[in-house]
């Protein structure tokens, strides 16, 4: 941080960012030097054969060429690992090495095709190693030349290019019109971004069908991506060092945290028998959650007998079957759900794998154990999926018998509204109710499921007052509107939304900004850390008053786009909450129920796992936490394990409503 700026334009690297790559070139550059070094002393003076002298010479001129560049590259090496990833000033002079570096691959591209040249006609009656050695040469120059034009594609920025700011001795005068125009600036910044990201997503989703849904969804996702970094001027690794700061400053935390204080109940308590029941039931519904997603959870949860069981039945015809359960594109699914769900095919109503954006899986069945109309819904599985969780700008949501305006997430929204114009349009629920008419509804998912389960409810609350709502692993926004009446239990909360992404960013910043370590120092201790362990680095936490000043302007190269004052930067000087926020606020309603690993952070991988439940409340998931399981333990398989575990073995702690002690602290 900075970006570079080179060749008038700006790139996705900073100039701290060359130790690894240098190091890594500088190796490679080393052995070869000393490689052609042994070959030339061993041979010289007999180089006797047809194009011996064009060969010795040839030599020579790579040696001193490798000398220059392992010189060049010590010099790139030793400059960029100087400074802080906020103190660039030591690293003034890597740009111009940056210039004499790429100034060298001319010579040494014009002799790597001399080389070519002289052993496809000159090499004749010369011996097999000098041959070799030329042939290494060349071949390296090609590698490393290509990994080098491979790499610039990597580092390239579409919106790098510069128009300079007024200079700091400019007049007033000039530097207030280029404040004035610095808005049109980022707008026009933020647009072009728009259009790169959005030819991004249709490069990368090319296999799926370019409709009005499709296109829309592109639109939104490339809003919202394109705007998120755009106030700073963070490259990837600076990203990567915050996100390794953050976790040891996370860990340094927790270590320092008094232990919780966790009021005793007997067996009897009423606050024990609800958590209890609660958990039952959630493990339960869970098992019912996770058959959604088909075969590909049931083979991945059952690696060695997965196949077996469903090879008989998926080759073999149930359209009987199907056309009885009223499903489309079943293939394999229906029979893993029927070995997840331990139902016979029977009870099912109705299962539809049909997937597009915004029309997510989902079934109906009957669940006579807990005497229930169960609507299962899937969550993210596929591309189009990943298309409607990214769909995250906010939209109006209609709700009868509420007063008041209510927003939620459009891509959880479209998907709750299309699962319920199948239930009610086309009878589904109907049908079973006149099947079970004494039965509930429960409607249960997770992931985006859970989110298009959450709202889905809220569409039927009206027809059906009693149901319940048993959403995991949720996104952290669906509503903005809280309905503190309705009965739903919410399961391992998911942080992930887009207030809690633009706080992670703030929490990144002021990471960033007060470490006194240089980058590469940050990121080896930062990969030590995630794969062995060991004790959170010593540091800072809050910033320092003489730099509170220079964060209150842009992060940004000289020459950047944008020359007002960053809001990003203007709220880490001030408290931990911007005063106006970019985004507005969503909740998830219901009663949480936050699960977590009880004992030590980092266990033995075969060591058994005990968990911890205990009521929560949503302002205690208003941050992203770090974590390098993160993403594993948000999986469904893992859900459904902890619950089982819970309800099986009773192998954890359980806490007191967060309502009625405000002593609780969420793990």
């Amino acid at each position: 941080m900075p970006a570079m700026v080179v060749f008038g334009r700006r790139w996705r690297i900073a100039s701290d960012d060359l130790v690894f790559p240098g190091a890594f070139e500088l190796f490679i550059r080393a052995v070869w030097w000393i490689v052609t070094l042994v070959v030339y002393t061993n041979h010289k003076g007999r180089f006797d054969c047809q194009g011996g002298t064009y060969l010795h010479n040839y030599l020579v001129v790579l040696l001193v060429l490798l000398g220059v560049i392992i010189l060049t590259l010590c010099a790139i090496v030793y400059i960029s690992a100087q400074g802080t990833i906020m103190n660039p000033g030591p690293r003034r002079s890597v740009p111009a090495l940056v210039y004499l570096r790429a100034l060298l691959y001319v010579p040494e591209l014009v002799w790597a095709c001399l080389g070519a040249v002289w052993v496809s006609d000159s090499s004749t009656g010369c011996k097999p190693e000098e041959v070799g050695a030329v042939i290494a040469a060349v071949v390296s120059s090609w590698i490393i030349l290509l990994s080098m034009a491979v790499g610039v594609l990597v580092v390239f920025d579409p919106l790098g290019s510069q128009r300079p700011g007024a200079p700091p001795d400019a007049p007033r005068g000039v530097r207030d019109l280029e404040s004035s125009e610095s808005s049109q600036l980022f707008y026009t910044a933020h647009t072009v971004a728009s259009r790169v990201w959005e030819s991004r997503l249709r490069l990368l989703c090319c296999c799926l069908p370019q409709d009005n849904n499709h296109r829309a969804a592109f639109s939104s996702i490339a809003q919202l991506v394109s705007g998120f970094f755009l106030d700073t001027d963070l490259v990837p690794s600076d990203i990567a060092a915050g996100l390794a700061l953050l976790h040891q400053e996370q860990d340094k935390m927790e270590h320092c945290r008094d232990p919780d204080e966790v009021l005793s109940h007997s067996p009897s308590s009423p606050i024990r028998e609800d958590l209890e029941v609660e958990l039952e039931k959630a493990a339960h519904f869970m098992k019912f959650a996770a058959a959604a997603y088909g075969w590909p959870l049931y083979v991945y949860s059952n690696p060695l007998t997965g196949l077996c069981k469903l090879s008989g039945d998926c080759c073999r015809s149930r359209q009987a079957e199907y056309d009885l359960v009223g499903g489309d594109s079943l293939g394999c699914h229906f029979t893993s759900i029927l070995q997840s769900t331990g139902l016979q095919y029977r009870d099912f109503i109705h299962i539809s794998f049909h997937n597009q954006i915004y029309e997510i899986p989902f079934y109906v069945a009957l669940d006579h154990k807990r005497e229930a109309v169960l609507v299962a819904v899937r969550g993210t599985l596929s591309l189009k999926d990943v298309l409607t969780d990214l769909s995250a700008e906010c939209e109006n949501l209609s709700v009868e018998g509420v007063s008041g305006t209510c927003y939620a997430h459009k891509g959880i929204s479209q998907a709750a509204h299309y699962i319920y114009k199948r239930l009610v349009n086309d009878g589904i629920l109907s049908q079973a109710f006149n099947i079970a008419p004494e039965y509930k509804l429960v409607i249960c998912g997770h992931s985006l499921g859970a989110g298009a389960a959450s709202l889905l409810a809220v569409l039927l609350r009206s027809t059906h007052p009693t149901l319940q709502c048993y959403a995991f692993s949720p996104p952290g926004a669906c509503f903005w509107l809280l309905f503190s009446h309705f009965h739903w239990f919410v399961f391992c909360f998911c942080r992930l939304s887009i207030p809690n992404m633009e706080d992670l960013k703030r929490r990144l910043l002021k990471m960033v900004s007060n470490c006194s370590k240089p980058k590469y120092k940050i990121l080896m201790r930062g990969c030590w850390y995630e794969l062995f362990g060991g004790d959170p680095d010593d540091f800072p936490t809050e910033l320092e008053n003489r730099r509170e000043e220079v964060l209150n302007q842009p992060l940004l190269g000289e020459e950047s786009l944008l020359v007002q004052r960053s809001n990003t930067y203007q709220s880490l000087s001030s408290d931990d909450s911007p005063a106006h926020p970019t985004h507005l606020p969503l909740y998830l309603p219901g009663c949480i129920l936050h699960i977590t690993e009880d004992g030590p952070a980092r266990r033995h991988c075969f060591a058994p796992v005990r968990y911890r439940a205990e009521w929560s409340s949503e302002t205690s998931f208003r941050n992203v936490l770090i974590s390098p399981r993160m993403v594993a333990d948000h999986m469904p398989d893992v859900v459904l394990r902890a619950l089982r575990s819970l309800t099986r073995e009773q192998p954890f702690a359980l806490c007191p409503s967060s309502t009625s002690n405000s002593h609780l602290n969420v793990i």
